[in-house]
């Protein structure tokens, strides 16, 4: 049952978010929808591979790129990561998941924390009015996948998303929608992913505004749509592991409903099952003009796979953002 609506899902959904595909004014779309941060990569991995992992994530971070993808990795996977954004917000990821049955089933937990910032108005100047604000967003969600043969699986995550500063929050319930299919021995395998597919909400609360007539409570805003995207990915073993060599080569099309369409390639080789190098690229996005890189390595004599991974991306003006984690294989 759960299939079905998936595929139909997709199937319904898939054409929609290809109509933008080469969108003539897609930049005048940035801006528009609501909780950005659920766009933001969250595992080491997926960033340094240019977030080429739609189609090949296969540790907890699958419940991010792909819930399909869950069902073609370990029996359970557990995972957690940071990332020290841009102008010192936090980002954390903590994910994990199990077979249970024929099925396996997730749950992840993303956050966002600004810490506490100073309030500024037009009339306080730009020492600010001596109180602060904070910024949390968090999205809690829950994974059903499941492999319907060797070569294809599907999977469905259902997320409660919560956004909140300065006593204003807005609450949502979305979906990820992904399938995977691997094509036989060619060494390709695709992946296709729908990403926090929702309604619009409206935000509730009361904030105030200082304005020429005094303070200003305002309790009436505006609604927004979730950061809805459309991912398709392919990703391509030249050859066949050795054991001691290894090569992933990715491509990723993202196409998100609040901005223009990206294109994005990663590489991934990995050595004696031990230490990974990665690298990718996003064409498209603005002052992306390094490519992303980082590194895995396995840590022997822990359980049957205890990695640590690095992910370093920049953008020209914002700067650098790095990224740590652990993921613990448990077969």
């Amino acid at each position: 049952m759960i299939f079905r609506i998936t595929v139909i899902l997709l199937l319904g959904l898939g054409p929609m978010a290809q109509a933008q595909i080469l969108p003539a004014f897609g930049g005048d779309r940035a801006g528009t929808s609501a909780f950005q941060f659920l766009k933001i990569p969250v595992d080491p991995r997926g960033a340094a591979l240019g977030e080429t992992a739609v189609s090949n994530a296969d540790d907890a971070s699958a419940l991010f790129w792909n819930p399909a993808l869950a069902a073609q990795g370990g029996r359970t996977e557990v995972g957690v990561a940071s990332a020290a954004y841009f102008a010192d917000v936090a980002l954390h990821y903590v994910a994990g998941y199990t077979r249970v049955g024929p099925v396996t089933l997730g749950v992840s937990i993303q956050a966002l924390d600004s810490g506490e910032m100073p309030v500024t108005t037009e009339f306080s100047g730009p020492e600010g009015t001596g109180e602060t604000f904070r910024l949390v967003d968090m999205a809690v969600g829950l994974t059903v996948s499941q492999a319907l043969t060797d070569l294809f699986s599907y999977g469905v995550t259902a997320k409660y998303v919560r956004e909140s500063v300065a006593g204003v929050s807005t609450k949502a319930g979305l979906l990820d929608l992904g399938v995977f299919y691997k094509i036989g021995d060619t060494g390709v395998q695709l992946g296709v992913a729908i990403r926090n597919f929702g309604f619009e909400t409206t935000p509730s609360g009361s904030i105030e505004r200082t304005t020429l007539e005094g303070p200003t409570a305002v309790t009436v805003f505006d609604g927004a749509e979730p950061p809805t995207t459309f991912m398709l990915g392919a990703s391509y073993r030249p050859f066949a592991s050795t054991g001691q060599h290894d090569l992933v080569l990715s491509g990723q099309l993202t196409n998100p409903n609040d901005n223009a369409e990206r294109y994005n390639v990663g590489a991934e080789y990995t050595w004696n099952n031990l230490l990974s190098l990665r690298a990718g690229y996003r064409f498209g996005v603005d002052e992306a003009t390094l490519p992303s890189v980082g590194a895995g390595l396995l840590v022997p004599g822990i359980g049957p796979g205890l990695r640590i991974d690095y992910g370093f991306t920049n953008l020209e003006r914002l700067g650098s953002v790095h990224r740590v984690g652990i993921n613990l294989r448990l077969d």
